[in-house]
Formats: structure tokens, sequence, C-alpha cells
């Protein structure tokens, strides 16, 4: 058997043993656990059964795993990704009214035209012709609308008829507790202490338990039923151009978050050849496009690459084998929803200004120098937060993009890509 994993996985070839290889999953998968807890806590908010949406996170994200380990062979987790989730639940189905049965299409459709992407030249042609000023902005935008709404649901900060937002009552204990949870989780991470997210959230739990703010339900059960939310697609109200928005959002979005991810950790992971060629890259961009298709069969917001799969490639790991251990944790967690279904929503609260801190640090590589690449970039980070909207950030990133370009003479350096994009935009505006 341990010949036979060795020999499937090439662990003597990439210099790592089965021992280091399950180490380094255990170690992933604590330190994106908390996806477990976060993700059916914000997605619960649009009518979908909580326990439902618990065992399709862990599910999504163990075939997910299980996609990556053994086709593509890297050390790699995946699960619904955070700030997807939340455009998912606050923007499509609060703001824009559309049902989460049809917002499910939507995710399905954009994994589909990511698993078309990424076996065509399209994937070349979308990551080269999208400025990368811009897919930073994404990210750190995405970062700050994340960190946004764990504000909001912490209580920490509240609506102000006079200023709009207001610092809330930290009095309150379950305010106090969400900005406690917020320190305890930085305070375990500057120590590297592994699982710091997810040890945040079960603390603040644990002594929301004590105080009596939570009900204790039991530690272990068997899984709550999938039926409220498995295969639950609505496609009939998907073929109009403000739902096309959704679908290109959900896409673009997952498309520079996990092309970023997975070229981080290739390099980290010994993956890249001298020549600069990333091994198996094709085979990582089709298990994660997959997943995603996979994952809005399961009730999720697009499942995407996580860049704490870092922490596993530290702990030694090296090849999918770190992956399927991933997976396999993410199995045995079904049992534990009881520990699910009593962590509240202030708990999360730390994770997810935390989660937002560490995105907005892409902006460091920004070109600060110059301001026709810098000020559109600005604009979608402000934006996204602000507009409390994905898409609305990126449409006015990409239309100040051209707009600059072309009154600042550089019309050469405006690719294909953003010509589209800011038209569609453009479109959206004007139509919608």
């Amino acid at each position: 058997m341990y010949q036979a994993i060795s020999e499937f996985f090439r662990l003597e070839e990439n210099g790592t043993t089965v021992r280091r290889e399950v180490l380094a999953g255990a170690t992933t998968f604590f330190t994106m656990a908390y996806i477990i807890f976060v993700n059916p806590t914000i997605m619960a908010e649009t009518g979908m059964d909580h326990g439902a949406i618990f065992v399709g996170t862990c599910l999504a994200a163990a075939v997910a795993c299980f996609f990556m380990g053994l086709f593509a062979n890297w050390p790699v987790a995946l699960a619904p990704g955070m700030g997807l989730n939340a455009y998912f639940t606050y923007v499509v189905v609060g703001e824009m009214g559309y049902s989460w049965q049809t917002a499910l299409a939507a995710v399905f459709i954009a994994g589909i035209l990511f698993f078309v992407i990424s076996v065509t030249p399209l994937r070349r042609w979308m990551l080269e012709s999208i400025p990368s000023n811009l897919r930073i902005a994404l990210g750190a935008g995405v970062g700050l609308f994340i960190g946004f709404i764990g504000l909001q649901t912490g209580g920490i900060v509240v609506s102000n008829p006079a200023t709009y937002l207001s610092l809330g009552d930290l009095s309150n204990p379950e305010t106090f507790l969400a900005a406690f949870g917020f320190l305890l989780i930085t305070i375990l991470s500057v120590k590297k202490i592994p699982g710091a997210i997810i040890l945040g959230v079960l603390g603040v739990t644990a002594i929301a338990l004590a105080f009596g703010l939570v009900e204790f339900s039991g530690f272990v059960s068997s899984p709550p039923s999938m039926a409220p939310v498995f295969l639950e697609l609505d496609f009939t109200d998907i073929l109009n151009l403000s739902s096309t928005i959704v679908v290109l959002t959900f896409l673009f979005v997952n498309l520079f978050d996990t092309a970023g991810t997975l070229l981080a950790v290739a390099t980290r992971a010994n993956l890249v050849s001298g020549d600069g060629e990333i091994k198996n890259l094709d085979r990582a961009l089709k298990a994660d496009s997959s997943a995603s298709v996979v994952g809005a069969c399961f009730g999720c917001a697009p499942v995407t690459s996580y860049v704490e799969s870092s922490s596993g490639i530290a702990a030694g790991g090296r090849t999918g084998l770190t992956a399927v251990v991933v997976g396999l944790f993410f199995c045995g967690a079904v049992f534990f929803s009881p520990i699910a279904s009593i962590v509240p929503a202030y708990a999360t609260a730390g994770a997810l200004i935390y989660v937002a801190i560490l995105m907005v640090s892409g902006m460091e590589n920004l070109e600060w120098a110059d301001p026709t690449e810098l000020l559109p970039a600005l604009i979608t980070i402000i934006l996204i937060p602000l507009t409390f909207s994905i898409a609305d950030g990126i449409a006015f990133g990409f239309t100040s993009y051209v707009v600059i370009k072309l009154f600042a003479g550089q019309k050469e350096q405006i690719s294909w890509g953003a010509w589209f994009l800011a038209i569609l935009f453009i479109s959206k505006f004007a139509f919608i």
C-alpha cells in the first residue's frame, strides 16, 4: 500500500514521504478549517438551510481537494471562496434580489466558463490581457469588502444617520467578543501558531458558551441532510445583462484569485522548473474550475484554491497526497455539525477581518509610480467596499482604466480584454 501511494504521487521524486505529506495535509486543514464555520454562517442569510450548507461546504471542499491531489498532484487545498460567498449572499441575493437558486445557477455557469477557459488558449489571453494592477486591486478590494462585512457582523461598525457609519457599542458582549476574536487570531498568527483562525473562532465560541450567550448542542452527530440545497439550481432568470454581469464577476474573481494563488504556491512548492515552466499548471486549473461546477451542485459559492495551502507546503507538503489528506479531513468534518450550529456570527467576524487584512497586503505590488496604472486600481479598491458590490467596483475600475489611458495618450497599452470589459460595464450602467 505504502509503495503504491509513493509511486502514484511520485513521493521520492519530489523528495517527500507519506508521513510528511500527512502532516502537511493536517496543517493545511487546520489553517483553513474556519471556512466550515464561516461559509454556512454567511450563506444561511440567503435563506439556505444552515445544516445543508455545512455539509455542502465540507463535501465540496473534499471533492475539490481530491480533484487537485489525484489529477494535478499539487499540494493545494480548495474550498468555497471567501469574498465570493459574501458577494453571493449580500449582493446577488440581498441587494440584486435574485433567489439563491438563481445565484447557484450563475455560479454553475461561471464554473463551466472557467473550465472552458482552462482547456483552451483563452486562459493565457485572459490572464495576459487584464492589467496586472487591476488584478491586484481586485484581490485587495474583495479583501476590504470581506473586512467591512466582518466589522458589520460583529457590530464593531454600525450605521449612523448623521455620519453613515460609526463605532459600535463595545460594552455589548457580542461586539466585545467580535473585537476580542480578531485580536486573538492576530496574536496567535504573530506567534505562528498553526490554525490560528479556527482557534480564534472556537475560542470566542467557548467564551460565549461559558457566559450562556449560546446553547451547547453536542460535539458529534450524523450529518444533516444536504437535500435542501443539493442540485437546487434555477436557470430561468439567468439570461439577461444583469445576470451576465453576476456570472462574469464570479468568473473573474475566481479566475484571478486562483491564478494568483496557484502561481504563488507553485514557487513555494518547487513546482517551477529552471526555465520558468510550472509543472502541471493546466491540470491544476482544470481541477480548480471543475470544483466550482461541483460546488454549485452542492449549494456553494465558487470553490477556489486557498493560499493557506502554503502552511502545509511550509510543513513539507510537495505532492497531491497533501491535498488528498485535506480532503479526508473535510469528509470527517461533516460529523461535527453540532459545533458549527452553535458558532455565532460574531465569533466568525474576527476571522473575516483578519482574512481581509491578508488580502489587502497585495497592494504593495501596485505600480505606485505610474498614475495611469495606480488610479484605476485605487478606484477599484475603494469602490468595491463603498458601493458594497464587487461587480460595480470592477466596472468603475476597468472603465476608468480605459478612459485614463486614452486621455494620457497611451491607447496602445489598452488590451482587448480591458476594452471588452469596459464596454460591457458601460452597457450595464446604460441599460440597467
